[in-house]
């Protein structure tokens, strides 16, 4: 069975009503990111960055999956799918994905501030200050923020390496180490990049460019790989 690995961004998120991450004038939702998604606003403001979270999380859970995720999940039927995604929804997963890499994190966990590695699941979207992990501390979005490490990073690297197929959807390929992980992909594997601004990718000779929003685009690519012969 043929490996398909998929990376998402912000884009595919977008037609389901989810803000990119940054806008043009460096703000996210009105808020600088500097007071809202670094260690350092944690530490100065966890009040307000609890609740930028708490209102990103609602959106979230409010947002619906859109046809590029359940055209995503139609591939399992056919291939070995890991998608790895910069995005912090689980909107893969309730379109019917099974294998999803969250480079970022994930809005719907929360975490001790103390111990990244220990998760919980949340049952609605508002995380509160008085609540604490099994350690004692206060619980904070299960989401990587600027300045911190990004820990599933070198293993979507080894999944890459691994792809026969490569899919790119919605990512400007400017945040790393995200970024890099195109690096990983073998040489001659195709790669399909879907969005209506296409980033540079080396291996031209392999690039497929479908310039168009991720609805659109993605079942194309899902029904074009689907009948391919085996």
């Amino acid at each position: 069975m043929k490996r398909v690995v998929v990376l998402t961004g912000a884009g595919i998120s977008a037609e389901s009503g989810l803000k990119t991450f940054r806008d043009s004038d460096g703000l996210w939702e009105g808020y600088d990111i500097e007071e809202v998604a670094t260690p350092q606003a944690w530490q100065r403001n966890p009040a307000l960055v609890q609740e930028f979270y708490n209102m990103r999380r609602k959106s979230v859970i409010e947002a619906q999956p859109n046809a590029a995720h359940y055209a995503l999940a139609q591939l399992q039927d056919k291939f070995d799918v890991t998608i790895i995604t910069q995005n912090i929804d689980d909107l893969h997963e309730r379109a019917g994905s099974t294998n999803v890499v969250h480079l970022h994190g994930i809005i719907t966990r929360s975490q001790s501030s103390l111990n990244p590695e220990l998760t919980y699941p949340m049952e609605g979207w508002e995380l509160g200050m008085n609540e604490v992990c099994e350690l004692g501390s206060p619980l904070r979005p299960h989401v990587v923020w600027f300045g911190e490490p990004v820990p599933m990073i070198e293993k979507a690297a080894a999944i890459c390496a691994t792809a026969d197929v490569f899919i790119l959807i919605g990512t400007s390929l400017a945040v790393y180490p995200a970024a890099g992980l195109v690096d990983f992909i073998p040489d001659g594997v195709p790669k399909y990049i879907i969005d209506p601004n296409i980033p540079y990718v080396r291996g031209a000779n392999s690039v497929i460019k479908i310039e168009q929003k991720a609805t659109t685009g993605v079942p194309q690519v899902v029904s074009e790989l689907m009948n391919q012969p085996d």
